[in-house]
Parts: C-alpha cells; structure tokens; sequence
C-alpha cells in the first residue's frame, strides 16, 4: 500500500481505507488473550522492589469502623472523607509498602501526570498544596498521596503490605469479616473497596520470555539496584547496555527519551504508535492558577470537568491539549454529555477528527528526521482509539544514534525471546536488559478479577451473582444483600479523563452514606427494585459506540481489536450531571438506601 504524506490533504475515504489497513496488520486472533498475568504467571515482575514486605507481625483480630481495601487515591480519599464525617477508626489494606496506589508502583523514569497537577491532585483546598509543576512528576504525586494520609491520620491503623483474600457477611454481629494474607481476620462495620483499574501488571505472551537470561522487570516495578539513577534520570547501570523496552503507550512515551540518554543503545519495540502531542509542561506560581481564594482547585477541576465531559463553560481555565481537543472525547468516555446525534453531527465528528489525527501525523513528519521512521510512528486510526498521550521529548528521541525503533505491526509483537535478545521476523535483537512497558489489566483487580471473593448474606458470593446478570448496584455503590459494602470505581456511575475527581465525588457520597447509616442506625443496602430502576437508567440513553470501537486498531479499549463492549457501564449524561445526580439524592432519598439494622 502506497504512503500519503499526512502533510496533504486526504479525503475520507482514502482516510478510512488506511485506518482500516492498519487495524488488520496489527489484529491477533487471540486477542486479549495475548497477555498473561505478571503476577500469576511470573512472580518477580509483580514483586515489591520498594520495600521488604515480609517483616512479620502479630496477625489482628479486632474491629474497626470502617476498612477500605486499596492505599491508593480512592482508598485515601475515602478514608479523608470519612474522618471528615467523624469516623474513628478507619482501617486501610494495602498490598504496597506505603500510600499512592499506582503512583507508589509506577517510579519508572520520566513519571509524570498527563492530566494537569492543579485538577489531578485532590484535596489541594484541604491541605493547602499548590503543586510546583503543571504536569506533576510522579514523586510529587505520591507524596501529595502520603500528605493527604498524614493529615487525615490514616496511617495508625493502616496495614500496608498486606493483600485482602475474602470479605465475609456475619449476620449475627452486624459486620464484614475481614481475611488478608497476612493472617489477619478483622471486623469491620463498614467496607470500601477501591482496588483501582490499574493495579494487575501484564506482560505479552511471548514465547520464550521465561528463558531470558539478560535483567528485565515490568515498568510499575522499576528496578533501579539494576539501572542506578531516579525518576529523573542519572542511570549509570545502563552505561555499556543494550536496552529494549516493549511498549510505546503512556508509560513508554515518557520513559524512553531517559533510558536514551543512558543507555548504550535502546530497541523500542513497537506494535501501535501512540499519538502524541504538545505537552509544555512548565513551573508553576500560585498566581499563575488563581491559588489566592478558598476553594481555587475545586473550581479549577468543576471548569477541567465541564469540558472535558462535553458541557459548556465561560472559560478554559486549564487550557491545554485535553480541553483543546475535548469534542473528539465523546467516543472515548461512556459518560460523555450528547446534545447531538443522528448523520450530520458523525459527518462533522469524522471531519474534527481527521483533521486533528492529520495535525499530530504532520507532527512527527516535523520531529523525526528519519522519514523510514517517522512513517512508523505515525498514529494511523481515529483520536479516541487510544488514550492520547503528550511529550515534547519522545520524538527527539528517536533522531538519536543509540535508539532504534522496531515496528512489530506486520508480526503482531515480538514472535519470541531467546536466551540472548528478541526475535521479530528475519532479525535478533541482543539484549542485556529488557524492560516491559506492556500496562495493566484494565479494571479486572479486586473483586472483578475473582481475587478478592465476596459472601454476603445467606453466603450469596457476590462474582457468582454478576455472572448470572452482570454487576448490579444503585449508582454504582451498593448491591442488595450485600450490607454495608461500598464499592468505589468505575462501574455504574460516572467516567473522565480525570479519575481522581470522579474519586473524590465517589468518596464523598461513600463517607455520606456511613453517616446516614450511622445516624440511623441502619444498614446500607438497596433494595432489589432501586438497582433495577438505576440500571434502567444507565440503559436508557446509553451510546452505542460499539461500531466505533469495532474499527479502531486493537487496545485495551475495545478488547484487542475485538469491538467495544456496548453495555451501560456508565453514566450516559457526563460525569458533571451524575455529581450533580448524586448531591440530590444524597440530600432528598438516602433514606432509601438504609435498612433496619437488627440488634447485636
């Protein structure tokens, strides 16, 4: 097939004809079945490289209020939101070393936030930060994380290390049996849980790839006893080595430009390019953010909100390429806010589209010097196919002599590993060092993923009962016989580009719902009935993007190629309108949610 310059002008049609071709080179027929569990499968991948998590200790037995499962952002917000309702005594599991969730795992080089550090950071007002960067550095963001825990005195009763294995309902006491792999076995009258979407490491399944004899680790468990230096740079182990990296999504956009600078020379195996734009990441003044009133950061992330979900807002306070390019957001969030639909407004979207992939393809013309290899890195599919990613360094970096890039499209990856290096068609790539940037199982862990299994009255296993109807709740938060059993994420409620806000919002409404129960001296459960009329209203005006999804070049987004689920995951009006949802509720019918708690 002929190349078009993405300088020209290019109709639809042909447009359409090289997204397609594209898409087939790199379709599996295995699809997500490609991957395997780094923890399952290979253990070291999934080892903590922070801390020595086996330094024993008595196992517990007592009771606490509340536990939440997961240290990161929304298990911190959740226990802050509590505490700031009075709860006492707030017991937080965590299977990493400290607080930070995926902020604590992820250290790799060249860590940053792509969402604005003034709308990321949560509780900025509360704690009084303003962060120094506009894009964070993932230090900076996992010691906002343990700011939070501190002031919120979360970390007494917090059990890091330490993996929840069951949550079980006692009927005579009124609590949740809490069972963990350290041997312990709390009660707890109330349980979040918020695992996290990306919190399950995988790797490809690559032939060989247990015979490698050169270092290799996942990115979330960055090995610097091996690479030496920081997140900033400074790898001197990599002096005189021989680097690939698997993997050109978020996490290999940033780290590669640092490993080039270190490394001897760097293999980026690449099987779909990322598009990548402007990032312009500066410092910042609290005067260049408006940090001089009560209540700046809140209304700097409601504005970052209101656009990105597709509603209207006097002013682009964030300004920056999400709010930029936000229309082209509506086939990426199930929770987006549609005034529109029908011919014209898909002709005018495809017409927005093409010319925003056009500009990010002339980009790299622009940055690569090397036409061979700017021809490989440019994204051929529509905008939100993939998440965007943002970096003024990733394409200079490929204009290096040490750094090589190996596009895997046409052998769907690397075919396999040897002792010695990677194989992808006529050619052996020696390694020392192989690094996977290959991501996470997206929204599998916990309780989805059948790690974390749920009995709750009458011995009800709450993974059996979702398989037989799929997940049923009331605004994503709680299901009928299971008690006091609060789930946090991304299931039944709202989505954005800025998780740790919807976060906020979802621990808000959780530490409500304990002090109406608490009030009341009630029970949170909803009754069968309330989760049919909320599932109703997830369907009713929910989009079909399942043909949408279907033709985009295979992600995690629709399955590896293998379409786009069209179910009511979300809600369908914009994460702004269910807050707004939720506030009401909370103020006119909690009452319907609490049941009669029988006596002790």
């Amino acid at each position: 097939m002929t190349t078009t310059q993405a300088s020209e002008p290019m109709d639809l049609g042909a447009l359409r004809e090289r997204y397609r071709f594209e898409r087939e080179r790199r379709v599996r027929p295995d699809g997500a079945g490609q991957y395997q569990s780094a923890e399952a499968e290979f253990g070291y991948y999934a080892a903590d490289p922070y801390v020595d998590g086996t330094a024993g200790r008595e196992p517990l037995r007592d009771t606490v209020d509340v536990a939440v499962v997961g240290g990161g952002f929304g298990g911190i917000l959740a226990g802050a939101r509590m505490r700031q309702q009075g709860v006492a005594r707030v017991r937080i599991v965590e299977k990493g070393g400290d607080f930070g969730g995926t902020w604590y795992w992820n250290r790799y080089p060249g860590i940053h936030c792509d969402i604005e550090s003034h709308v990321y950071l949560p509780m900025l007002d509360e704690t009084g930060y303003v962060p120094e960067w506009k894009y964070a550095p993932g230090e900076e963001i996992r010691q906002h994380a343990m700011r939070i825990a501190r002031k919120y005195d979360l970390y007494p009763d917090a059990l890091f290390s330490t993996a929840v294995t069951s949550l079980t309902w006692d009927e005579a006491s009124g609590t949740w049996l809490v069972a963990t792999d350290r041997g312990d076995a709390f009660h707890a009258t109330y349980v979040v849980t918020s695992t996290g979407t990306l919190s399950e490491p995988k790797l490809p399944g690559i032939p060989g790839i247990e015979t490698f004899r050169g270092h290799t680790f996942h990115t979330s468990r960055w090995d610097y006893s091996y690479t030496g230096g920081t997140p900033e740079g400074g790898m001197t182990g990599l002096s005189g080595k021989r680097v690939g990296i698997v993997g050109t999504g978020a996490t290999g956009v940033q780290a590669i430009p640092v490993l080039a600078e270190d490394a001897q020379h760097v293999y980026v195996f690449q099987r779909t390019p990322s598009s990548v734009d402007v990032r312009a990441n500066r410092r910042t003044t609290a005067e260049d953010v408006g940090a001089d009133h009560d209540g700046w950061a809140r209304e700097r992330r409601e504005n970052f909100l209101r656009i990105v979900s597709g509603e209207t807002a006097g002013q682009d306070l964030v300004a920056d390429g999400w709010t930029a390019s936000a229309g082209l957001l509506e086939k990426l969030l199930p929770s987006f806010s549609r005034d529109q639909a029908g011919a014209a407004f898909e002709a005018a979207y495809e017409a927005a589209d093409a010319a925003k992939m056009n500009e990010l393809r002339t980009r790299v013309e622009q940055s690569v010097t090397d036409p061979d290899t700017a021809e490989k890195l440019k994204p051929w599919y529509r905008y939100a196919c993939k998440r965007p990613t943002f970096s003024d360094k990733y394409y200079a970096a490929f204009n290096r002599d040490n750094v090589s890039l190996v596009d895997t499209a046409d052998t769907h990856g690397i075919e396999r590993i040897t002792e010695d290096g990677a194989v992808v068609g006529d050619d052996t790539y020696e390694l020392d060092c192989l690094i996977f940037a290959t991501g996470f199982s997206v929204g599998v862990s916990g309780i989805l993923s059948g790690k974390l299994p749920v009995q709750g009255r009458g011995g009800a296993q709450l993974l059996h009962a979702w398989a037989r109807q799929g997940p049923r709740t009331l605004h994503g938060f709680s299901s009928n016989g299971f008690p006091n059993l609060i789930h946090m994420g991304s299931l039944h409620n709202a989505s954005s580009v800025n998780f740790t806000h919807v976060l906020d919002e979802q621990a808000v409404h959780a530490a409500a719902l304990v002090a109406a129960a608490e009030s009341g001296s009630a029970l949170i459960e909803p009754s069968a009935e309330a989760e049919d009329a909320w599932m109703a209203v997830m369907a009713k005006d929910a989009a079909d993007h399942e043909w949408f999804h279907a033709e985009c070049t295979p992600g995690y987004y629709n399955r590896e190629g293998l379409g786009r689920p069209n179910t009511a995951s979300a809600y369908p009006h914009g994460a702004a309108a269910f807050h707004e949802l939720l506030k009401r509720w909370r103020e006119e019918s909690i009452g319907e949610v609490l049941r009669p708690r029988a006596a002790r």
